[in-house]
């Protein structure tokens, strides 16, 4: 059998296509190795795609959905068999830890699972007619060629949502991963085209993100566009849709805010927070950011979380002695530093890290921030990495106006053993997914999605499901 881990290709119409327009390297953030290069899709292979597309969803469509499942829990089955490798193509790739990338290689199965049965339920209605002898029908049809963007930093299960519903609801799709770690959207092609999908139905294509966009969003063959990504880019998506008014789900930035109230187990809180705050180097879209802590506890509280981000091992995410990987490119650690920066300035104090954590590779540690001024950079601005700050408040009315401060509405986290206070903070919350007491807000059965500048729409779920379905009523006499 070939390769399960396709080297960097272009995916078209069936085809495995090594060269292109161009290429760029392909870097190992722990190293700062070369470990490959990626082909750039030319104008001549976004129009060989898209004409793939349209074949493939006049020939998927007509696909049933019991026959649809069948193929998309093969291709489950098999990237659940290939999924050491895949996890360690993304490790290589991107830097996190080996246990969260087959972690998330093996979410990804599920998602295809998921929707492998939530497409054989994409049911439509009877309405009860005005009239004897006539019927009305809701019916429900894929919405047809789809264009998917998914981002680097879980290039797994981003792509996973985006095939496996685009699929399910009976469209085709032309998916342009990151550049930067392409190989989990290839095996999943690769993984597909094994369990006998038809040729066209999916197709892979790599290069300059603005070019491919407007050469995809802008055809006519086109008629659904998924986004994840930073808010700036999915405005410009959006604005693009809009000239032909396509449907459109757009996953875009937050800043999570946290509330910890009084009435916790701080230990045990910390236990909770530590994990969702270092994974993937928190290169999280949800990743828990803004502390925002009951002040009796303040001072216990932020000298616990201190602790715990300063026992954590930073290094190669393939190496299993490593709590935390390296950050994708050296883009986010002068971020880090930038943010660092300025919040001191500001008058926070750094309580933990704060510094890169090796001269090689792209690793910073694990930061605190405390009683940082909401003017600083950090309290704005999204820092996508393993930065945490911590600020008290009084009541929860203080807290709940900090935690809705900003123009983001993706997650939100709150902890507390108080029912009554569980009831009103997650009603108060401005976000599209809340946690509390846990941060386990992005699942393969439950809508995922953002409001305000965070986007809309959802993934996930049946929700997510609906999202590539156009509503038909047919009126029968």
């Amino acid at each position: 059998m070939e390769a399960v881990i396709p080297k960097p290709h272009l995916f078209i119409d069936g085809e495995w296509i090594a060269t292109g327009a161009g290429e760029q390297a392909l870097i190992n953030p722990a190293t700062e190795q070369r470990i490959g290069s990626v082909p750039h899709a030319s104008a001549a292979q976004l129009d060989a795609a898209l004409d793939a597309a349209a074949r493939g969803f006049a020939q998927w469509r007509r696909v049933q959905p019991y026959d649809r499942s069948k193929i998309l829990r093969r291709a489950a089955d098999l990237i659940r068999e290939r999924s050491d490798a895949i996890a360690r193509q993304i490790t290589t790739e991107k830097g996190k830890t080996l246990g969260e990338a087959k972690g998330e290689v093996l979410g990804a199965a599920d998602t295809f699972d998921w929707y492998a049965e939530e497409g054989r339920r994409a049911y439509g209605r009877i309405v009860p007619p005005r009239e004897y002898g006539h019927r009305w029908l809701v019916m429900k049809e894929p919405v047809g060629p789809v264009a998917a963007f998914s981002p680097w930093n879980f290039p797994a299960m981003l792509s996973a949502r985006k095939i496996a519903a685009s699929l399910a609801a009976g469209c085709s799709c032309i998916l342009k991963p990151a550049e930067e770690t392409p190989s989990a959207a290839l095996a999943f092609a690769r993984a597909l085209q094994d369990a006998g999908l038809p040729n066209g139905v999916l197709n892979v294509v790599l290069g300059v993100p603005d070019t491919i966009s407007t050469h995809l969003i802008r055809s006519p063959i086109i008629k659904k566009l998924t986004f994840t990504g930073s808010t700036a880019i999915g405005k410009h998506l959006a604005r693009m849709a809009a000239d032909s008014m396509k449907k459109a789900t757009f996953e875009l930035g937050g800043h999570s805010p946290v509330i910890v109230f009084d009435d916790v187990d701080i230990d045990h809180v910390v236990q909770v927070l530590l994990p969702g705050k270092i994974r993937n180097a928190g290169q999280v879209c949800i990743a828990p950011t803004r502390f925002y802590v009951q002040e009796g506890i303040f001072g216990r509280f932020s000298d616990a979380f201190a602790k715990a981000l300063a026992s954590v091992k930073v290094g190669d995410g393939l190496d299993a002695q490593n709590h935390m990987g390296a950050m994708a490119n050296g883009r986010r650690i002068d971020a880090m530093a930038r943010l660092v920066d300025d919040a001191h300035r500001a008058g926070g104090k750094v309580l933990a890290g704060g510094a890169r954590a090796s001269d090689s590779g792209f690793f910073w540690q694990p930061t605190l921030l405390a009683e940082v001024p909401d003017t600083a950079h950090v309290m704005n601005e999204e820092p996508f990495g393993p930065i945490a700050i911590a600020n008290p408040f009084r009541t929860i009315e203080d807290a709940v106006a900090q935690a809705n401060r900003l123009p983001y509405g993706l997650a939100a986290y709150a902890f507390t053993q108080s029912s009554r206070r569980s009831i009103d903070v997650a009603s108060a919350l401005e976000a599209g997914v809340v946690g509390i007491n846990n941060l386990t807000v992005s699942t393969a059965e439950a809508p995922f999605g953002g409001i305000k500048e965070s986007g809309y729409g959802s993934e996930a779920g049946q929700e997510g499901l609906e999202a590539f379905l156009n509503t038909k009523f047919v009126s029968e006499a």
